[in-house]
């Protein structure tokens, strides 16, 4: 069955445009520091709904998809479309650029991510997110503002059955475009979203770009605001129905897929590996890895793990393009997640 790629990243509305020295090609090669993240429901009072599905009458792959399901079909790795993930990350990072959490960038980043998202066929509601004053990552000042979580859901799902959430952060420190920390992440998310939409998985899944996950100042105190809030939101219903979680942040930077685990190891990182092993792709298992949103749920006592977190020397700046990520790495990590998230014995 052919696939239907995502609609063109729109070239006029309230995506801006940043100048042609940003618009850079992904080439083939190469979030929160190393040393140092479910669903809510409907009726949460700070999730409220937010784009339909766009109008893309007269543009390549304008038919309307279905909303997402439990198909009779299950969902296999090679249903990837890697090219999703590399214009995510050349438009986020090539064309937005840095998208502090609080600013205009992050919000038009975010409209163009629920864009796509409900152009799948996925119910898309926004978390909102208070986010207090700090400083960046170089000691830049940050003023308070909000920030917000964006979360598509199946239509009809009940946030108190068992699910999985895969998710990743949407937004940058100040100074940095963010190709690798995190527009490969998001690129990720929303190629597998766009593979599993029209397929069965092992639990229903939910996907989730959070913001203001970058630290304005030190300690994890001022960490993984958007998924702290997201956790926070949850009933111990809801809680209990999170049967996994992971956090793909960093995840378009070498050949090995680090799988981090917030402790010595946990079952949410042995799944990921052996789902790994099943379709050939290369790992490195990593312990006390607590630097992304898979810690947020961690500590609320979910099962949650990372993907990601390779060192490049654009870190946290301005050199964080989108030529340092490789899209074959981004195929990977995209194979990795939809194996974990198919039927088991489906191949």
């Amino acid at each position: 069955m052919s696939r239907r790629p995502l609609p063109a990243p729109p070239t006029t509305g309230r995506v801006a445009v940043a100048p042609a020295m940003l618009t850079l090609v992904l080439a083939l090669g190469a979030c929160s520091d190393d040393s140092a993240r479910p669903a809510p429901a409907p009726s949460s009072p700070s999730l409220t709904p937010t784009s339909q599905p766009p109008t893309t009458e007269g543009t390549p792959g304008s038919t309307s998809r279905p909303s997402p399901s439990m198909s009779s079909e299950p969902v296999a790795p090679g249903d990837l479309d890697r090219s999703t993930a590399v214009r995510t990350v050349r438009h986020l990072a090539g064309r937005i650029g840095p998208r502090e959490a609080t600013g205009p960038s992050f919000r038009r980043a975010a409209d163009w991510v629920s864009d796509r998202f409900a152009a799948m066929g996925y119910d898309v509601s926004r978390q909102r997110i208070d986010v207090p004053a700090g400083v960046s990552w170089q000691g830049a000042p940050l003023a308070a503002g909000r920030s917000a979580n964006l979360v598509a859901t199946p239509t009809g799902f009940d946030t108190s059955a068992p699910h999985l959430v895969v998710g990743a952060h949407l937004d940058t420190v100040s100074q940095a475009p963010g190709a690798e920390d995190n527009a490969s992440g998001v690129g990720v998310v929303l190629a597998v979203a766009e593979a599993v939409a029209d397929r069965r998985t092992r639990l229903p899944v939910v996907f989730v770009a959070f913001g203001a996950e970058e630290p304005r100042g030190p300690g994890d105190d001022l960490h993984h605001f958007g998924s702290r809030e997201y956790v926070a939101s949850l009933t111990p219903a809801e809680r209990r129905a999170v049967r996994g979680m992971v956090s793909l942040d960093r995840v378009g930077v070498g050949t090995v897929v680090p799988v981090g685990s917030a402790a010595e190891s946990d079952p949410v990182q042995q799944d990921l590996l052996a789902a790994a092993r099943r379709v050939g792709v290369p790992t490195v298992p990593e312990a006390d890895e607590r630097s992304s949103d898979h810690w947020s749920f961690v500590k609320a006592g979910m099962p949650a793990a990372r993907l990601g977190s390779t060192p490049y020397a654009g870190y946290h700046s301005a050199q964080d393009v989108p030529a340092v990520v490789s899209p074959g790495q981004l195929e990977r990590v995209g194979r990795t997640v939809i194996a974990w998230l198919a039927p088991r014995g489906s191949g």
